[in-house]
């Protein structure tokens, strides 16, 4: 099964996506901030990435760029409250923006063709 990185600075968010995107068979590992989060990716790249943009030590913008910058591969999903940031051209770099909801359909349906569509070699 595909492993995700989520990388949330909010422990109650980090618990339910791990709940969830578990249910649907996926391995999860989590980061607190894009510092741990590169820590993670070095130890072992995961086939996808779900980032948020507000967080401690390292924000979900210079974090997508120092990950990009080694493994351009991976898929990454920007998942953050804010939907002001979309319009910035540093989050282009991502391949899916989703705005935060009590819905995880959007976020789950984005995952599943990301990973159902990445280059067969990966």
């Amino acid at each position: 099964m595909p492993t995700i990185l989520v990388v949330e600075d909010n422990k109650n968010q980090q618990l339910l996506y791990e709940e969830e995107l578990q249910r649907e068979g996926y391995t999860i590992v989590t980061a607190f901030d894009g510092k741990d989060a590169i820590e993670k990716v070095k130890e072992k790249p995961p086939d996808l990435i779900i980032l948020d943009i507000n967080m401690p030590r390292m924000d979900g913008i210079e974090t997508i760029g120092k990950i990009l910058s080694q493994h351009k591969q991976i898929p990454i999903i920007i998942n953050t409250a804010y939907g002001s940031y979309k319009s910035s051209f540093m989050t282009w770099a991502a391949d899916a923006y989703i705005v935060k909801s009590s819905d995880l359909s959007e976020l789950k349906d984005k995952i599943k063709e990301l990973l159902t569509n990445r280059p067969k070699d990966f």
